[in-house]
């Protein structure tokens, strides 16, 4: 508990990012020393100016203790990257958080998880293969992860528990922020039946930059990602380039050639990404067909 107050502390300071953290702990063997460190210390650590002096400045007016305190009385776990709760799949990209805020639980059997991602403005089309393919999966025992975006995302999550699945939420935003607003009611049931999940500290407002950098998470925590109806550019396409640095399946669904929604699947097929006309596609390609039965016996 001692480090991890400290994790929480520095995650808190502008500039100290996975890298930075990660030379800190191999300078000092301990963050609370890093916390404390002189300014020569932290120079001599390999920290820049900039940094040094936000650091200096943040923790002046940072209680570790009381943040900690704050998560508890939100509902909100924090999970450090050397924890054995953390996602196993997640540590194993480059550079992970070193840090997850997360309400609800995680549990093991996540690690049979796939990202169903795609567009805001969703057709009805994408829509109806959104919680085809969700449900599908859900119903296989597959834990169903997205962004609690509008449309493909939104419809993703709600299949997935009306499938009576799992389904985690991975968010742009501190988890003391419901974004969009409109999905208050789905992300409480999710919480409830899975998790949010976010590596942004509570007070963290939805800011459109921090909606790319979260996209690396939904990528990492699945073993593939299927991207449904997408643009050239989009943040769903972002996930899909993630996944691909990641060395995870990506999938797509291909559409009409005239639907804007349908470029960026198309292109992703026309570059490699296994096609999707049902779940059994993910299933065999990820070797997962046997899952539901696995978690029987382990049950």
């Amino acid at each position: 508990m001692t480090e991890l107050k400290y994790r929480v502390g520095f995650n808190l300071v502008p500039g100290i990012g996975p890298a930075r953290l990660k030379l800190l702990e191999e300078y000092f063997g301990d963050l609370g020393l890093a916390w404390r460190a002189s300014l020569a210390d932290l120079y001599a650590a390999g920290l820049d100016r900039k940094v040094i002096e936000s650091l200096v400045a943040h923790r002046s007016r940072i209680n570790p203790d009381a943040e900690l305190e704050k998560l508890s009385q939100a509902g909100v776990s924090a999970i450090a990257l050397d924890d054995p709760a953390y996602p196993p799949l997640l540590r194993h990209i480059h550079h992970p958080p070193p840090l997850l805020y997360v309400k609800g639980h995680l549990d093991p059997a996540d690690e049979w998880a796939v990202a169903v991602v795609g567009t805001r403005r969703a057709s009805a089309y994408g829509k109806e293969v959104a919680r085809r393919l969700a449900g599908d999966l859900a119903a296989s025992r597959i834990t169903i992860i997205s962004g609690l975006a509008r449309g493909i995302d939104g419809q993703a999550h709600q299949a997935a528990l009306d499938a009576g699945g799992r389904t985690i939420a991975v968010m742009g935003c501190g988890l003391d922020y419901i974004y969009p607003p409109e999905h208050a009611k789905l992300a409480a049931a999710i919480a409830e039946r899975g998790a949010l999940v976010s590596d942004y500290p509570l007070g963290t407002p939805p800011d459109a930059v921090n909606f790319p950098p979260r996209n690396r998470i939904i990528s990492g925590m699945s073993l593939g990602t299927v991207i449904v109806e997408a643009d050239i550019g989009s943040g769903a396409m972002i996930t899909a380039e993630f996944a691909l640095e990641q060395d995870r399946e990506v999938f797509a669904v291909p559409g009409n050639i005239y639907n804007r929604g349908s470029k960026g699947p198309n292109r992703l097929i026309q570059q490699g990404a296994k096609l999707v006309t049902g779940v059994t596609d993910i299933l065999e390609e990820l070797n997962l067909t046997m899952v539901a039965q696995h978690r029987e016996i382990q049950a």
